[in-house]
């Protein structure tokens, strides 16, 4: 595991307004109207933070998110929403789910293609929020992606094809795809002359934020994060840095795969440049094996985020076997891999000895509160139960 600050001198200075709570409360009524809304739960660990000698262990579980199993159709919903207010000159508030889907708004859009790339449980949300509109998805997924999320993708009706590129290529190949054809591109990664819909996606994770920070029942010391490009954690950075102003923050880390930590490599570097993970990513983290930072995501990050740590594939394992066997009197949780990694980072700072300057530098003490998301559960059951019950990435020393 390897281990960097986040730089002093952006520290604050970057807007994150659009991630206050008056957003995030906007994005969960747009959430809260969906007939299949129901707030995911979020889990007391007592007994694992006190095995691991702290004051609290909570994680919030979004493999209960609207039936899809992972978080993602939050902000793919979100974005698909406020394009269409946007098209229409309505105000997001306006635009419940009920009207989104109705023959009137249906007769008014026509017919729209919105595309995106994904490993899984993106592109799942983006299809499925097209077909609840009776409108059409296509998603390019990269090499190396499982037959189980593929055909996922595909139950909602969409146009699926894995190709032989990686993460950053196929949404290339997709962007492309959206300017031939006029189609709408969906995607939570950004560029010059590409800022609405991922800004839009990143405050659609609000509402994951925003029912846990209503479910603590006490404030949160440390929060830990997993990053792909950069946009949920930079969503939920600044949701708590809107929420508890300057010193009254958490400490926020950011957590990825060392076979893709963009984030960790751009903050390690420090010289304002966004640094890039080229090639194959080869992690099991599939969710966060992105290779170039969201510039969006990636400005809240550099002004509010305070450290980053990069883990070997079986940190993430040790996650979700812990989270998977639980402590009698603790509630199960079933993670994925990208759901466990923070989890699993949280443990594996807080047990092994060999940790102790990351854990005394992030300041994990016996009155810490931790607070990790599960992004994901079981969306590829065959890697899942390869370790769960066959030992696959054994945690070691």
């Amino acid at each position: 595991m390897q281990f960097t600050a986040f730089s002093q001198e952006k520290k604050n200075i970057n807007n994150i307004d659009f991630l206050n709570m008056e957003h995030a409360k906007k994005v969960l009524q747009f959430h809260e109207s969906f007939p299949m809304y129901q707030q995911t739960p979020l889990t007391d660990l007592k007994k694992l933070a006190e095995k691991l000698g702290i004051k609290g262990f909570y994680v919030k579980d979004e493999s209960y998110r609207f039936g899809l199993n992972a978080f993602k159709v939050l902000g793919g919903s979100f974005a698909i929403g406020s394009y269409i207010a946007k098209k229409l000159d309505m105000d997001i508030s306006k635009l419940s789910y009920e009207k989104m889907v109705s023959d009137k708004i249906r007769n008014k859009l026509g017919d729209i293609t919105f595309i995106t790339a994904t490993d899984g449980n993106h592109g799942r949300g983006v299809a499925w929020t097209a077909k609840q509109l009776k409108q059409k998805a296509i998603v390019y997924m990269p090499k190396g992606s499982t037959q189980e999320r593929f055909e996922n993708i595909k139950s909602e009706n969409a146009e699926v094809t894995i190709t032989d590129l990686n993460y950053d290529d196929a949404v290339r190949l997709a962007n492309d795809e959206a300017k031939k054809h006029g189609w709408v591109m969906v995607q939570d990664t950004s560029w010059e002359g590409y800022q609405d819909i991922p800004k839009w996606i990143i405050q659609g994770y609000g509402t994951m934020a925003l029912e846990a920070y209503k479910q603590l029942p006490e404030k949160p010391t440390h929060i830990f994060i997993q990053a792909g490009v950069g946009a949920l954690a930079g969503a939920v950075t600044g949701f708590f840095a809107n929420a508890y102003k300057e010193s009254e923050k958490p400490i926020v880390t950011i957590v990825e795969p060392e076979a893709a930590d963009c984030i960790f490599r751009t903050a390690n570097a420090a010289d304002g440049r966004l640094h890039f993970v080229e090639g194959d990513m080869h992690t099991m983290m599939a969710g966060l094996a992105c290779g170039e930072p969201c510039n969006i995501g990636w400005k809240v990050l550099e002004s509010y985020a305070d450290f980053a740590v990069s883990c070997p594939d079986y940190i993430s394992a040790k996650g979700m076997r812990t989270l998977g066997a639980p402590i009698p009197g603790d509630t199960r949780i079933i993670s994925g891999e990208s759901g466990a990694v923070p989890s699993g980072a949280v443990m594996e700072m807080l047990s092994n000895p060999e940790c102790e300057e990351i854990r005394r530098k992030i300041g994990l003490t016996d009155d810490s509160v931790v607070l990790c998301f599960n992004t994901e559960g079981a969306t590829d059951k065959d890697n899942y139960y390869s370790i769960a019950w066959d030992g696959k990435e054994a945690s070691y020393r």
